[in-house]
């Protein structure tokens, strides 16, 4: 009987990652809506405004990726939209892939084409 009150080690990680994601909500609920109270609601790289149903595309961006730094006086944030967001992220990903690889030097992936020197490549 006692057996029963033990929880398995599945159901404990499960309640464990489901006290983090409510941990980790409660977080982002609170940080979120100080910059909302701080900053207009203009992403800051695209400049679109938002406003209503669509506040829900303004997301907060903690510019040293640290999501425990948060300073009351919003520092460490900008409000991005979803796109933009997303797109802060993926440059850093992106930026990461570029310096392990011989290609470097060709700029930032979204500047770059790869048919750019086709024909020149093809003579060879």
């Amino acid at each position: 009987m006692a057996e029963r009150n033990k929880l398995s080690k599945d159901e404990q990680r499960d309640q464990l990652v489901a006290q983090m994601r409510q941990e980790e909500q409660g977080r982002q609920l609170g940080y979120r809506e100080q910059a909302l109270k701080i900053f207009p609601h203009v992403c800051a790289r695209c400049t679109r405004e938002f406003e209503g149903k669509s506040l829900r595309e303004l997301t907060v961006h903690h510019k040293d990726h640290d999501h425990d730094n948060n300073p009351p006086d919003g520092s460490n944030w900008e409000l991005l939209c979803i796109y933009c967001h997303e797109h802060e992220h993926t440059r850093g990903i992106q930026g990461d892939r570029e310096a392990d690889s011989p290609a470097e030097s060709q700029g930032s992936s979204l500047a770059h084409s790869p048919f750019a020197n086709l024909a020149e490549r093809l003579k060879k």
